[in-house]
């Protein structure tokens, strides 16, 4: 139950946006809610192997991308609908919140703290995209000239 109703709840969020967005009508927004819920699952269940909130997002968002890039080869539609909608439960939203926060204050120690930590998620994010992103590129760019 612990992972349930976490899973459960990105899955909801990413459907929802996907609703909102009119993503390829709704088994395009059914795929987009369960890539959310499958990134959020990877998310918690590295939680106690990898001991860190920004290593869970890069495998997280290497878990999304992969999904992202099969499920629209299946489909043949763009990855960017799959995978930017699947992300939204990942993205450090309190984490801008309170950079901005301590910013306006004046708390420039927690400011910092907050900013470094916020960057590594969203660059984790990024660099999870990139890796699978590029992996696939490659991929298919040697298998279509051998």
């Amino acid at each position: 139950m612990d992972l349930f109703l976490p899973v459960l709840y990105a899955f909801l969020g990413s459907g929802g946006f996907a609703i909102l967005y009119n993503i390829h009508n709704l088994s395009g927004a059914l795929i987009c809610a369960c890539g959310g819920a499958l990134g959020w699952l990877t998310y918690l269940l590295t939680g106690p192997v990898l001991h860190s909130d920004i290593a869970q997002t890069l495998a997280a968002a290497i878990v999304i991308s992969i999904y992202a890039e099969i499920m629209s080869r299946i489909r043949k539609c763009p990855v960017t609908s799959y995978q930017l909608l699947a992300l939204f439960p990942l993205v450090p939203g309190a984490g801008i919140y309170y950079t901005m926060e301590y910013a306006v204050n004046g708390d420039v120690s927690a400011f910092l703290d907050s900013f470094l930590h916020t960057v590594g998620v969203a660059g984790a994010l990024a660099v999870g995209v990139l890796i699978v992103s590029s992996t696939v590129r490659i991929w298919l760019g040697r298998r279509h000239h051998a």
